[in-house]
């Protein structure tokens, strides 16, 4: 791969492509091992079958997905930032789920679940959640703007 510089519009500075997308290659594999955390995370913490199976399979789509962005970044393609977009929408459901599992909501749904993987579920999901916007957001910015081809 080689790295191209551009100039950036509002301040004028130079900066190099590759390093940003590395960032972004990183920060992707960290979300993936977020997304394993927490569909591990039950194994270790009482829970509620729903409870369960939410965390299993949410945590697993995040971690397959983040991972596939990483992949992506890796072989050299552009981040995916509707696939990162929706890790984030996934990241910020598994922080509201304790309050929607089996029909119910607030205070009783801390019933549900043991309070180590309530938080557990909150501060991963809140953590992976900026991090996948803040991913997308950047990968999108590197898309070329400009005149349509053919539009003078």
């Amino acid at each position: 791969m080689t790295e191209s510089t551009t100039n950036e519009p509002t301040t004028g500075e130079s900066r190099t492509r590759d390093d940003d997308a590395s960032g972004r290659k990183w920060l992707s594999g960290f979300v993936s091992v977020i997304g394993l955390w927490i569909a591990v995370s039950p194994f270790l913490y009482s829970q509620d079958p729903a409870m369960f199976w939410n965390n299993v399979l949410i945590g697993a789509a995040i971690f397959l997905l983040a991972g596939y962005n990483y992949y992506r970044i890796s072989s050299g393609h552009p981040t995916s930032t509707g696939v990162m977009s929706l890790v984030a929408l996934l990241a910020l459901w598994i922080v509201v789920s304790q309050w929607a599992i089996d029909g119910q909501f607030a205070i009783e749904a801390l019933e549900v679940a043991g309070i180590g993987l309530i938080w557990s579920n909150i501060v991963s999901g809140l953590v992976a959640a900026a991090l996948a916007a803040y991913i997308a957001y950047a990968g999108g910015r590197d898309v070329r703007t400009g005149t349509a081809a053919g539009t003078r």
